[in-house]
């Protein structure tokens, strides 16, 4: 029977209909630990085969001789959430683009406004920043600027931003969003509160956490805040950028995290594989008091409009005008660190505002294929991939199963594929041109239907859907 199988399954899978094959590449799934050369078949949007034969497809075949296939990467920490920001994501194999760590307020309307014209994927967890800026009537766009950052909030204000970040859940907010040192008058009891709203609802937290790297209490403190909410009210926690976060003190973060989670804390964390970061000016992080708070210079900051180095004087005149500044705080040996830890999933904190931004927008997982994996040999590629799309899966499954079909290359997944070639793919994107976008990723799928083609953006296709938690028992 075993070699009458063998015989048929060719000519069986011949005979099915799907509609797209990609044929000859070397196919990478961190789940099984899949690493070899397969044909795989998609209809409606699926994976409905993995052979070893080749097969064809009605609309389209691909020949991916010499690349790779990999699960599409899936992006946990994503702020651009426009179009513009959708294109550079694709390019870079990036089929998943979800703003988790700020998040959104309200969140139904981001959803709605997104729904048929998305080429990616894309979600967002409920903002306790933006829930506080709502009710505590902040002239901030994004992040607080006056009110949510000043004022400590009223008993009747905080059981309204409860309240509105629960209606955000119900709408499917998946988790909830927190940057401690951009709401700095949240007090704990603030966020205690809304940690154990978290737990109730079954969703993580996505959190920035409030000490500098460099700077006095530091990482470690800002550490333990984030266990002891965690352990006091039972939620999941996630930190954000913890490269970022802990700079030069990354091994003393990350051998943190190893005892948290050995003593069962879910904790999980992120990376980005670049040295500096970039956050708006006028937010409460660059207080008065903030070279000595976080450990940073004026020379250490390029303000993004212009791409000058910052000095006194210059610093004063673009915080009252409020914008993009990206800030100097690691070294590469650290973020080399911080991409081959085990425990580190990527995530790009990527934002681009017509061409202006950070150039991790455009090229952070070109960058960890190209530069780490290639040419300093610092990860494997079946690890790579595992880090950018695996783990970021399963980090979201449990509380939004639309996750459990993404991020694997398995039949009855979703065809969110990156076919790329290892021997080429790298990131093009500098401070300088933030907005180039990587090369050597000829062909990406969300949801079965080609959104880059031939290292291209493919016009007027709009296959993203608004991925959201499920609403937990009560």
């Amino acid at each position: 029977m075993r070699y009458l199988l063998a015989f048929l399954l060719p000519a069986l899978l011949r005979a099915q209909s799907f509609d797209v094959a990609i044929n000859h590449g070397r196919v990478l799934d961190p789940e099984s630990g899949l690493d070899a050369v397969r044909h795989i078949g998609i209809r409606s949007g699926k994976i409905a085969a993995i052979s070893r034969k080749p097969i064809s497809g009605a609309k389209r075949t691909i020949d991916a001789r010499n690349h790779a296939v990999s699960p599409g990467f899936i992006d946990l920490h994503q702020h651009g959430q426009t179009d513009e920001n959708y294109r550079l994501k694709a390019r870079d194999g990036c089929t998943t683009a979800l703003e988790l760590e700020v998040g959104t307020s309200p969140i139904a309307p981001w959803y709605q406004q997104r729904e048929g014209k998305a080429l990616v994927n894309f979600g967002a967890s409920a903002g306790h920043i933006g829930a506080r800026m709502r009710v505590m009537k902040d002239t901030g766009d994004w992040l607080p600027r006056d009110n949510a950052v000043d004022k400590k909030a009223t008993a009747d204000e905080r059981r309204a931003i409860l309240a509105t970040i629960d209606e955000d859940l119900r709408a499917g907010g998946l988790g909830i969003g927190f940057g401690f040192n951009y709401t700095p008058r949240a007090m704990q009891g603030e966020l205690q509160e809304v940690f154990e709203l978290a737990a109730r609802n079954g969703r993580p937290t996505f959190i920035h956490m409030r000490y500098g790297s460099n700077g006095d209490p530091g990482i470690a403190a800002s550490i333990q805040e984030v266990i002891a909410y965690s352990v006091v009210t039972g939620a999941a926690v996630h930190i954000v950028h913890l490269g970022a976060s802990s700079a030069k003190h990354f091994d003393l973060a990350i051998r943190m995290v190893e005892a948290a989670r050995k003593r069962g804390v879910d904790l999980t964390v992120e990376s980005y594989p670049y040295i500096a970061g970039m956050t708006r000016l006028e937010t409460a992080i660059f207080a008065p008091g903030f070279r000595e708070r976080i450990g940073l210079d004026y020379k250490d900051m390029l303000w993004i409009a212009t791409g000058e180095r910052l000095t006194a004087e210059t610093f004063e005149k673009y915080r009252k005008q409020g914008g993009l500044v990206a800030t100097f705080t690691n070294t590469e040996e650290m973020i080399e660190k911080n991409v081959a830890h085990p425990l580190v999933m990527i995530a790009s904190d990527g934002i681009m505002d017509n061409g202006k931004g950070h150039p991790r927008a455009a090229g952070t997982y070109a960058r960890v294929l190209g530069k780490y994996v290639r040419e300093r040999k610092s990860i494997t590629l079946l690890e790579a991939v595992r880090k950018m799309s695996l783990m970021p899966a399963q980090r979201l499954e449990k509380m939004a199963p639309a996750f459990r079909h993404k991020g694997r290359i398995k039949v009855g997944a979703d065809a969110d594929l990156a076919v790329f070639d290892p021997a080429t793919v790298i990131d093009r994107a500098t401070y300088d041109k933030p907005n180039l976008p990587s090369e050597g990723i000829p062909y990406v799928l969300v949801n079965g239907t080609l959104v880059v083609d031939g290292g291209a953006v493919v016009e007027g296709v709009y296959p993203g859907q608004g991925l959201r938690a499920v609403a937990a028992a009560r």
